[in-house]
Formats: C-alpha cells, sequence, structure tokens
C-alpha cells in the first residue's frame, strides 16, 4: 500500500503489546496511528485535537469503554469510536453501542475484520451528514430493513400483522424490546408502509443525548443562544417535518427534556432553544424502550402523561434466544450481506452450527448474530461455515440455553447405534429446516448450504434405515 495517510487512528489500550501491535498495523496498511495507553489522557488530549477515528478497549485501568466514549461525544459529536471487547463482553458492547459506539471488535482481532470497519468508519465520518450527534444504525450502517424483518414464527407474523395494522394510521407507538432486538427495522418498516414514507426519517438514541446537550440536538437553537452557539441550528425534530421521528431508549431521556416532548407531542410545536417564536411541526413519532414505560413512570423517570400520549399503539419484539423457529433464517439472510459485504461466496452452514444458534443465549440479539456471521464468513475458507469458524464464547456450555433447542434423544444400544444416532440428528436438522420454509426443499437446501438432491438423499436414506 502506498504512504498515502488514509486516516488519523489514535489506539487506546493499557496493553502495551497489542498497542504496538496495533500501530505497527495502522502504520503498515497507510494510516498515521498514535497510541495511548491511559483513557484520561486520551481525553485530555481530545480538548485540543481530535482523530479521524478512535481505537478504545472497553476495560481500561482508569476509566471505562463507556465512560471514555461519553465524554469523547460530548467534546466531539459524531466522532467514530469502535470498541476492543473481549467475547465474554458482548452484551456490554452491545449496550455501548446503543451509547453512540461505531462498532465494536471482540478479541482476538481478525486483520482483515479490523481494516473493513476502519474503512467503514472513515467513509460513513466523511460522507455522512449528521442530523443528531448521536444517531442509531442508520447513521453508522445504513442496515436493510429486511435482514432484521424475517421468520416463519407465529411471533413473527404477529409483529408482521401488527405492523400492517397500525402503519397507515397516525398513531404513535411504543415498541417494547431488548437492545439489538430489531426494534428500529420495525420502526422503519411502518414508516415504509405509511404516507409519510417519502420524507425523512430520523432515528435518534435517547440514551446518548445528556441534559447539556439534548435540547439543542432535539429543538435546535438561534444564534447566541449559549457560549458556543455561533450559528443557527436545526434541530432533528424539525429536520423530520413531514415524515417519522423515532426515539430509541426513550426511557433515558433526561426528565426536564420530557416536558418540552411533551409540548411537542400535544401541539406539534417546537421552540428552539433561545428562541421566540412556536415552530409548526408536521411529524409521526415511534418510540421504543428496553424496559416498561409504566414501571419507570411508578419508579418517577418518566412522566406519565407523556408515557400515555405515546401509549396510542405497542409492539412487543422478543429476544432471538425466544425465536429459535427464525435464527436459522437470520442467519441465512446475514451470510448473504455478509458475502456481498466481503466479497466472499459461502454458500451456507455446516448442521452443527446451526443447532449452536439456535442453542446459544445471543444476550446481543440480531445485532451479534449479524457480527457473529460476518466474522465466521470472513475466517471461512470452504462452502460452509463450520464449528471451527465460530467464537469459543457460542461453544461454551454457560452460553447455551439450559432447555436446549434441536435436542436430540439417545438411540438405542446396539451395533448401528453410532450412526444411526448421525443420521437421526441430521435428519431432525433437516425436518427443522424444511419448517422454517414451509416444507420448500429448494430453499431447505439453500438454508443448509446443500443442493436440492442431497436433501431427497438423506430423507430416503432415513426411510430406508427405518424400514
Amino acid at each position: 500500500m502506498s504512504g498515502e495517510k488514509n486516516g488519523k487512528i489514535w489506539v487506546i489500550d493499557d496493553d502495551t503489546d497489542l498497542c504496538l501491535l496495533l500501530n505497527k498495523f495502522l502504520v503498515r496498511n497507510g494510516h498515521e496511528a498514535e497510541v495511548f495507553y491511559s483513557g484520561k489522557k486520551a481525553l485530555d488530549q481530545l480538548q485540543h485535537a481530535a482523530p479521524d477515528l478512535v481505537i478504545c478497549d472497553f476495560r481500561l485501568n482508569d476509566i471505562t469503554g463507556a465512560e471514555f466514549l461519553k465524554s469523547a461525544l460530548e467534546l466531539h459529536p459524531g466522532l467514530p469510536v469502535m470498541i476492543l471487547t473481549g467475547y465474554s463482553d458482548v452484551k456490554n458492547a452491545v449496550q455501548i453501542m446503543k451509547a453512540g459506539a461505531f462498532d465494536y471488535i471482540t478479541k482476538p482481532v481478525v486483520p482483515e475484520e479490523l481494516l473493513l470497519l476502519i474503512q467503514k468508519a472513515l467513509d460513513s465520518s466523511k460522507t455522512e451528514v449528521h442530523l443528531v450527534a448521536h444517531t442509531t444504525k442508520q447513521k453508522h450502517e445504513q442496515e436493510t430493513v429486511d435482514w432484521y424483518l424475517a421468520g416463519a414464527s407465529e411471533r413473527y407474523r404477529k409483529i408482521m400483522r401488527q405492523i400492517d395494522l397500525v402503519a397507515p394510521t397516525n398513531l404513535s407507538v411504543i415498541i417494547y424490546g431488548e437492545s439489538g432486538s430489531g426494534k428500529e427495522a420495525i420502526a422503519r418498516k411502518i414508516h415504509e408502509q405509511s404516507q409519510r414514507s417519502k420524507k425523512p426519517f430520523v432515528a435518534i438514541d435517547c440514551g446518548a443525548l445528556t441534559k447539556e446537550i439534548s435540547g439543542s440536538e432535539l429543538f435546535g437553537h438561534e444564534k447566541g443562544a449559549f457560549t458556543g452557539a455561533t450559528v443557527q441550528k436545526m434541530g432533528s425534530l424539525e429536520t423530520a417535518d413531514g415524515g417519522t421521528v423515532f426515539l430509541d431508549e426513550i426511557g433515558n431521556l433526561p426528565y426536564e427534556i420530557q416536558v418540552s416532548l411533551l409540548r411537542v407531542v400535544q401541539e406539534r410545536k417546537i421552540r428552539r432553544v433561545g428562541g421566540v417564536k412556536d415552530i409548526h411541526l408536521d411529524i409521526r413519532i415511534i418510540v421504543a424502550s428496553n424496559e416498561p414505560l409504566k414501571q419507570l413512570t411508578g419508579q418517577g423517570k418518566f412522566r406519565e402523561d407523556l408515557y400515555h400520549r405515546f401509549n396510542e399503539f405497542s409492539i412487543d419484539v422478543p429476544p432471538l434466544r425466544d425465536r429459535g423457529e427464525d435464527i436459522a433464517i437470520f442467519a441465512l439472510a446475514f451470510l448473504k450481506q455478509a458475502n456481498a459485504e466481503l466479497g466472499k461466496h459461502v454458500q451456507g452452514f455446516d448442521i452443527e452450527v446451526l443447532r449452536i444458534f439456535e442453542q446459544y443465549k445471543w444476550p446481543g440479539n440480531l445485532r451479534e448474530l449479524k457480527n457473529t456471521i460476518r466474522r465466521a464468513a470472513l475466517l471461512c475458507d470452504r462452502p460452509q461455515i463450520g464449528v471451527e469458524h465460530l467464537q469459543n464464547e457460542l461453544l461454551s456450555v454457560d452460553s447455551l440455553k439450559s432447555t436446549g433447542i434441536n435436542q436430540f434423544s439417545a438411540p438405542a444400544i446396539g451395533k448401528q447405534a453410532l450412526k444411526n444416532a448421525n443420521i437421526d440428528a441430521e435428519y431432525q436438522v433437516i425436518l427443522d429446516a424444511l419448517a422454517k420454509v414451509n416444507y420448500n426443499k429448494s430453499e431447505a437446501a439453500k438454508l443448509l448450504g446443500v443442493d436440492r438432491k442431497t436433501i431427497y438423499n438423506k430423507l430416503r436414506q432415513f426411510e430406508n434405515i427405518k424400514k
């Protein structure tokens, strides 16, 4: 690679060996790198200058990665920050994504994966217009809605029926679900199927809005409204005029800002910070929370009158661990995406991999599944992803469901026991795959990464054994 500097990247980690390796790796690939062994020292330097990208460890000796992220984004809204984490910290990493991190990388670091994410981060910071300092997945990955809305289960069909029912209306909607379960995808689908589809969809992560910046980010401000307000700024709500606003993790919105938001909901008017005139808005508001808002009102954390304004319609999104029937379908969708993104041609998954996917708890839900498959596809050097391409965390007993899906009953003891046990396991997985695609053998073959003839042969083989 030429000596041209593609980006200025800071690496923050108290592991000196890892910092040295990453520094050499980044420089060798044309980037300008600077290393910090302390999160606080990096924050001090951010007071004076900012890089194009920060790679920060989740566990630092002096401060946490979450604390660094919060302070860094207050100093430089929109700064791409990627978090380095061990696989056991995935659940925390997903939470930090909700706080505004660009993405997370699991250790040990795969060089090709790191380069891919770095390029995406640098491209994002150069080309995107930041409607708000901390938007959600729309800003980071431009994810296709349909990749997060797939399935064959009754729960999936219920969600789609609810979307079809509420989308044409102008009702406010509350979407409940864990982080990474696809709440924003549902909000986008509602917007796409509404009469507002030609107008903006603006997603805002309320959990990343501090009390100090939330008023300006949501409502905008006038020139001179406060120190540093050198120009007039349009807020995110005003930007969405005519369209839909998605307020993610609404329960984290500062209580004082909830008062101003109530007026928006009631009167469809805003007043910029430091302004004297009202601005009329035509917006639909969809909110999401990983906690029941009714419960938060009882704790005094959320205004009850605001809750009742939002509570015109609600959708509950189950966690991925409770959607065993849909996991393989999601996996195939994410594999297609990974192939396109990485220039790979992986055809499917080994049967044992699908079984592990259905047993794993998925604390990070769909985002974790997507990242797992992207990483596995990157490592895969054969037609199908195998167990050897998975992270160890997916293989540990503690990470599997206590009531495992696809647990096969032991065969009778005999000279054919081992052979028949393998055949029984294969047959069960094939039946499960067929059920997921309404018994379409061609689709089941795609799901399992085999040809249609193989499905027929396996079924015929099993029937012959049982005779």
